[in-house]
């Protein structure tokens, strides 16, 4: 086995695998920004998977995002509040993409190549992303890489694969947006 293989069977439980590692790890996020740079990916097997490369024009951001049901706002008077909705309200987008998008707010020189779980506790869950400069010499003479510089806002376009995905394209053989699973229609018997 290389040494990526090693480090992805670690990531299929990282709670045990890592132990106190895990623990102090999280400490000192808690304690952080929400969005913050860091200098090497965590996860470096899944970051070389998604398109990562340790060169000048890459860089990697680690977002931390609030777990838990949402909330819709309040409406002042005249309804009846059971009707309202208001919790266990879930958004159409996945916690990855509201990340990616916050991330990409903080950094509007740079697109959002993909994005990856890093961890999570009882009240947030953390996710790192892979941004590409795409007006750096390096990235626009890049063969691999070099196709990003001609799309702008890939992220608030659902491009990512975490957009694809809550936009319902990433099923084989669909191409309708916002696929609704519905229950199978039970057959009545004949009496």
């Amino acid at each position: 086995m290389g040494f990526y293989k090693y480090v992805k069977e670690l990531w299929k439980k990282p709670k045990e695998s890592l132990g106190s590692v895990w623990q102090s790890r999280l400490i000192a996020w808690r304690k952080g920004n929400s969005v913050v740079r860091v200098e090497k990916p965590t996860r470096i097997d899944r970051a070389r998977a998604l398109g990562y490369k340790a060169k000048q024009g890459f860089v990697v951001v680690r977002a931390r995002i609030p777990r838990g049901g949402r909330e819709r706002p309040r409406h002042k008077k005249g309804r009846k509040p059971k009707k309202a909705g208001f919790v266990k309200f879930t958004p159409a987008k996945s916690r990855q993409l509201i990340a990616e998008e916050r991330i990409s707010r903080k950094y509007p020189n740079m697109e959002v190549l993909n994005s990856y779980y890093v961890a999570e506790d009882g009240k947030h869950l953390w996710y790192e992303a892979i941004l590409v400069d795409t007006k750096h010499g390096a990235i626009k003479s890049d063969k691999d890489i070099g196709w990003i510089t001609e799309h702008t806002r890939r992220v608030h376009r659902g491009l990512t694969s975490a957009g694809k995905k809550s936009r319902g394209l990433m099923h084989k053989g669909t191409g309708v947006e916002k696929v609704r699973r519905t229950a199978p229609k039970i057959k009545k018997r004949k009496q």
